[in-house]
């Protein structure tokens, strides 16, 4: 997966190339407007752009007018500016998502492959040893195929498209309820989690106790 970086500012850019590269992505970068617009028009497998929108030699709504937006790469924009306005002129432009500086590494890493996700460029998430093929619903640990029930699968497929981010013990009664029309306690949830723990072997599912669980994407 290749993201490409638009940024003049050099401690961002080591920061998220470290950031990027130790999760298994290819990171790539560029500094001016001018040497974006090249490396855009010239290059047709960039799967997100992290796009600042002060940059030395211009704005970057403007490239994204010009020179991304009719090449449907997804793009987060990245910003000191918090104002509501520059928000809203970003998500209108047609920007998958915004965030502002300084931002946590973590969030951007979530945001990222959630923008990802829902652009169906990556089918596979891999959080350790688990990788989960989101477009087959299958479940690997160390390439070995595991044997998940329905329900396992999608329950463990709940927590990775929501990766960093707690999914409620309501909100799985409901999508229970939802998938299969049936109803069942708050207990049954805990017996879920317990057979899915056993099959994977791994510590990436954290129980946030009385409230629900989630998987971080990073160690």
């Amino acid at each position: 997966m290749n993201i490409l970086l638009i940024e003049d500012n050099p401690g961002i850019i080591k920061g998220l190339k470290f950031l990027f590269e130790n999760n298994n992505y290819n990171f790539l970068y560029q500094a001016t407007i001018h040497d974006a617009q090249d490396y855009i028009d010239n290059n047709h497998e960039i799967d997100l752009i992290l796009l600042d929108i002060t940059l030395p030699d211009g704005n970057g709504f403007d490239l994204y007018k010009e020179t991304i937006k009719d090449k449907n790469i997804p793009t987060l924009f990245l910003t000191a500016n918090d104002d509501e306005d520059m928000v809203v002129r970003g998500l209108n432009l047609g920007g998958e998502d915004y965030i502002t500086k300084p931002f946590s590494t973590k969030e951007l890493l979530a945001r990222c492959n959630r923008i990802l996700l829902r652009s169906k460029k990556q089918s596979i998430i891999k959080v350790q040893d688990i990788k989960f093929d989101m477009d087959k619903m299958i479940v690997y640990k160390n390439d070995q195929k595991l044997d998940l029930t329905f329900l396992e699968l999608k329950l463990l497929n709940l927590l990775f498209i929501n990766l960093n981010k707690v999914v409620t013990r309501n909100t799985m009664l409901d999508k229970i309820w939802e998938w299969t029309g049936n109803y069942i306690d708050d207990h049954t949830i805990t017996v879920y989690f317990k057979r899915i723990r056993e099959k994977l072997q791994s510590n990436i599912i954290i129980t946030i106790k009385g409230i629900g669980y989630r998987i971080d994407d990073e160690k």
